[in-house]
């Protein structure tokens, strides 16, 4: 394959394997350091996984599609970007719901001893909605809850606060300094600015 065909397999495999439970191969994805940042959670890659896991054990029903992917590559570093969509199923207010979430999947990616790897993966959520799984279902939200959320992601994140998770409030969206600052370092490492760190501000360790 060619560099840019394995690194979209990658991709591919990433969705395939998370959404399926098949951790060990999931876990070969990465590079040792690689990290993982969603509205719920931001830290190692390996922390990721396993919180995965518990929530897979647990029933919690997440699941990823792909669209087009644009890749940009510089020797052995890389950035993708990928169109996606997240569905969430879970219970709010007593009403089962789903919540289809539109945006990017924003990855850098290195090559090491021949193999392409993650070592950010950074969603940029662009677009939500909340529907009820039974059509003839409502629900109600609290408005200055929902209202508490950025845009993009304010459905899932209000679904998330639901089942007990914290939700970072400060991730990229379509628009705004978070987009341009992601966009900027990532410019700057992929040129091989070392002083370019891939730790940014809403990161937490």
């Amino acid at each position: 394959m060619t560099d840019n065909e394995e690194i979209r397999q990658l991709i591919d495999n990433w969705v395939i394997w998370r959404d399926a439970g098949d951790w060990d191969r999931f876990a070969t994805l990465w590079h040792p350091e690689g990290r993982m940042v969603a509205t719920w959670f931001q830290a190692s890659a390996a922390d990721f996984i396993e919180r995965c896991r518990h929530a897979w054990n647990q029933g919690m029903v997440g699941l990823h599609t792909l669209g087009g992917t644009n890749i940009e590559m510089n020797g052995l570093r890389a950035i993708a970007q990928t169109k996606m969509e997240i569905i969430q199923r879970a219970s709010v207010h007593s009403v089962q719901v789903d919540v289809i979430c539109n945006g990017r999947f924003w990855d850098a990616l290195e090559k090491r001893q021949g193999r392409w790897g993650l070592v950010l993966r950074q969603p940029i959520y662009e677009m939500d909605r909340m529907v009820p799984v039974n059509p003839s279902a409502s629900v109600e939200l609290e408005p200055g809850l929902l209202a508490s959320f950025p845009e993009g992601y304010r459905h899932l994140a209000y679904l998330q606060s639901q089942v007990g998770f914290t939700v970072n409030k400060n991730l990229p969206g379509t628009r705004g300094p978070r987009i341009e600052e992601l966009q900027a370092h990532g410019r700057r490492w992929l040129a091989g600015d070392e002083s370019a760190s891939l730790e940014f501000s809403w990161i937490s360790s």
